[in-house]
């Protein structure tokens, strides 16, 4: 059995069927779709292996932007979600991961950081 195996393969390498001897466990099971979306301030905490904790971000409408020209950094508001390169379905749906560019006073951000992972929303001035 592998350690994790989130998608194996139900048929041996001869093509006969692959019974498995259990279930999963629950720490092979992975952590459920939560993405951070545009809208008012709300966090989520999941506890992780060995009791430890992590904050998600399920939806936020503010960012710190770093100018790199100035190396000064601002917390300013979200306007809209301009461009993303990952997913083009993310740009309708208003949703932020790391590398979409969103649209906010300062101009067109690029978000640097991880929202799911993190539990921030860090940018820079594009």
């Amino acid at each position: 059995i592998m350690a994790e195996w989130h998608g194996v393969s139900k048929r041996k390498a001869t093509g006969g069927r692959l019974v498995k001897s259990r279930g999963k466990r629950r720490t092979e099971i992975s952590a459920e779709k939560q993405y951070a979306v545009l809208g008012e301030s709300k966090n989520k905490i999941y506890r992780k292996t060995g009791s430890n904790q992590t904050i998600r971000i399920l939806s936020e409408n503010m960012i710190s932007v770093n100018d790199l020209k100035t190396g000064k950094t601002k917390r300013v508001q979200i306007n809209n979600v301009v461009e993303n390169p990952s997913n083009p379905n993310y740009v309708r749906r208003n949703i932020l991961v790391k590398g979409a560019i969103v649209e906010t006073e300062l101009g067109l951000v690029r978000i640097s950081s991880r929202p799911g992972q993190d539990g921030v929303i860090n940018g820079v001035l594009q």
